[in-house]
């Protein structure tokens, strides 16, 4: 039980949004007012689309409202992995645009260096190291497969290491390691609530009028221009750019392109020296393990350790509540598996517990699409991986409100859309009959039964 004691004193929030240096929101929209784009939702892909349309023209009129505030969402609450990846990792890339994955590899690595570029251009304090990531052999099938991984990453302009057992202890030290793939060139580690709040800084900074405690509430055509009603007023604008993600699409008919699934993540107390020493991490590097049910693991800039995934949780009609944010059970598995990865931190203690929604589509990555004549843009569907795809994400949908013809909306990851889940009740019996057969394969040294298999066959492989 030692592994429950640890969660005692838990605080149920996100770690990274209780931080002194949290801004005071800005003040909720009040009246009428008209511009040249509105930007609704204040995570990642809106700040970054409200930051770049000023970029693309400093005198464009631009509005951001956020239902709570910037951050407040996934944004505020994932892991902290900026990731080059624009389609959830190599592996699905691979599988679904074979025949552009050379591209997308290489607009993912310049977006991230876009992203580090503007992270120094506006002075933006959020703890960006470029450190990589390492993919961890935890159990000895998985042990095959990183030459593979290794391979195949530097086919397509990765820098890796190979790292046998010793020498992937010689850089985090478990017993649970038996070798792994560092990824040295495509992954930042990040404060990611300072991030977004650096970015809604920065729009302020550029004239962006920001309102937040502000939800959009409906979208209608009117005329040239689209209206979108808030509680206290209504906006009138040229364009709408939709960055609402996990929540409820105003456009009623992109809703069934995502689900909202539920992500769950521990923080440990600051590491003294002596437990620092016992697991070295001196390069520190983020790591995950190839499961299917994966843990995702880094550590802070103060020395705390984040321990997050395993479980991935979706509620029936895709609710998104507050109250989900904790889930016990979830907490005391990632607990356990925290203490047998590190037996010798015993006796350290989780200061906070959360967990979140995540926004999801059948091919776990973002996609995009325009509505009312193209005076609507939409992004969704980043898939856990969306602190780094987010910024791509802004870029092509003030492509598509422009109507320019560019080298992001010619790729078929941007003009083709992913299935739609079904309606309920179907929707959450696939779900879990998919849920179960990953766990299975987990136990079966990753072999995928017939339901997996004939997901695979259909384009909803869930192998990423």
């Amino acid at each position: 039980m030692d592994h429950l004691h640890a969660l005692r004193d838990a605080a149920p929030t996100p770690f990274w949004l209780d931080d002194d240096r949290r801004p005071r929101a800005t003040p909720a929209l009040v009246g009428a007012t008209t511009c040249d784009l509105l930007v609704v939702g204040g995570g990642y892909a809106g700040l970054w689309t409200a930051l770049l349309a000023k970029e693309r023209d400093p005198s464009a009129d631009v509005v951001l409202v956020e239902a709570q505030e910037a951050g407040h969402a996934a944004s505020g609450r994932n892991g902290g992995f900026c990731e080059s990846s624009l389609t959830h990792g190599l592996g699905n890339g691979l599988d679904r645009w074979p025949g552009e994955i050379a591209a997308l590899e290489r607009l993912g690595r310049d977006n991230l260096q876009a992203m580090e570029d503007a992270i120094e251009r506006y002075g933006i304090d959020c703890d960006w190291e470029r450190t990589g990531s390492l993919l961890v052999a935890t159990e000895p099938h998985q042990v095959s497969w990183l030459a593979e991984e290794a391979e195949t990453a530097e086919r397509y302009g990765a820098t890796t290491a190979l790292l046998d057992r010793d020498a992937v202890r010689a850089e985090i030290d478990s017993p649970t390691f038996l070798g792994a793939v560092w990824n040295k060139s495509d992954t930042a580690m990040v404060n990611p609530a300072r991030l977004a709040w650096g970015l809604k800084r920065a729009c302020l900074d550029l004239g962006v009028r920001v309102h937040e405690h502000t939800p959009a509430l409906s979208l209608d055509a009117r005329g040239a221009t689209v209206a979108v009603r808030t509680p206290y007023g209504r906006i009138t604008a040229r364009r709408v750019a939709l960055a609402t993600n996990a929540y409820p699409s105003l456009v009623r008919r992109h809703r069934l392109y995502t689900v909202p699934v539920y992500d769950y993540a521990l923080m440990t107390e600051p590491l003294n020296e002596e437990q620092l020493a016992a697991v070295g991490w001196r390069n520190r590097q983020g790591w995950s393990d190839p499961a299917h049910h994966f843990t995702y693991v880094r550590i802070s800039a103060d020395h705390r350790i984040l321990w997050g995934g395993h479980d991935v949780v979706y509620r029936y009609a895709g609710r998104v509540r507050a109250e989900l944010d904790r889930r016990p059970e979830t907490f005391a598995t990632l607990a356990r598996t925290f203490f047998r990865t590190f037996p010798q931190l015993e006796g350290v203690r989780f200061s906070h517990a959360w967990g979140g929604a995540i926004d999801t589509s059948t091919r776990f990555c973002v996609f995009f699409d325009t509505s009312h004549q193209g005076k609507v843009a939409y992004a969704a569907g980043f898939t856990g991986l969306g602190v780094g795809a987010t910024r791509f994400g802004a870029e092509v949908m003030l492509d598509l409100l422009a109507g320019d013809r560019t080298a992001r909306t010619d790729l078929a990851l941007v003009r083709r859309k992913p299935l739609p889940f079904p309606p309920e009740p179907v929707r959450s019996i696939g779900i879990g009959l998919t849920q179960r057969s990953l766990t299975r394969s987990d136990r079966n040294q990753g072999r995928r039964d017939l339901w997996l298999r004939t997901l695979d066959r259909v384009g909803l492989g869930f192998g990423s």
